[in-house]
């Protein structure tokens, strides 16, 4: 089942947003250089998280009903620490800051929309994605049980996909 158009388009221009959102109120940042560095360091950590937690629970989800195979504990603790470190920091380095209140409360929305659209974004981009293989290789399928045939000038060629 594939998503629909208005729903891709809401993701990206969601994620769209959020990124935007993000930039303008990092940009406009108060404070210590430092501070500023540290915060968007701290907002590409956690984009980039997201993005590696989605796949590997979405990797081990497609794995348990295949063959069993899971990643290893090292590396579910590397995809969930990584995440959770990141987050933690990036609140740490936010709380801390000497902003305003309005200030510190925009960039924890902005920070939290970021998050959750990047999550629906990997959603969105994995379900394409398993959409399009399925259709592959149900096409991939129909032609093999149908077969196709092609009359040369001398012969009757019939190719057939049997994989």
């Amino acid at each position: 089942m594939r998503d629909t158009r208005a729903w891709r388009l809401q993701v990206w221009v969601s994620f769209g947003l959020a990124a935007f959102l993000c930039a303008t109120g990092l940009a406009y940042l108060p404070g210590e250089a430092i501070d500023r560095a540290f915060m968007v360091m701290g907002y590409v950590f956690c984009l980039s998280t997201v993005f590696v937690l989605s796949k590997a629970i979405r990797d081990n989800q497609a794995a348990e009903t295949k063959d069993g195979s899971e990643d290893s504990p090292m590396w579910r603790f590397v995809t969930w620490g990584g995440f959770a470190v990141a987050m933690s920091l990036t609140a740490w380095g936010l709380l801390r800051m000497e902003i305003n209140e309005t200030y510190r409360a925009f960039m924890g929305v902005c920070w939290l929309y970021l998050v959750t659209t990047a999550f629906t974004l990997a959603k969105t981009l994995r379900d394409q994605h398993e959409a399009d293989l399925a259709e592959a290789r149900w096409q991939g399928a129909r032609a093999a049980r149908a077969g196709s045939s092609y009359q040369g000038a001398d012969e009757q060629i019939v190719v057939r996909d049997d994989a």
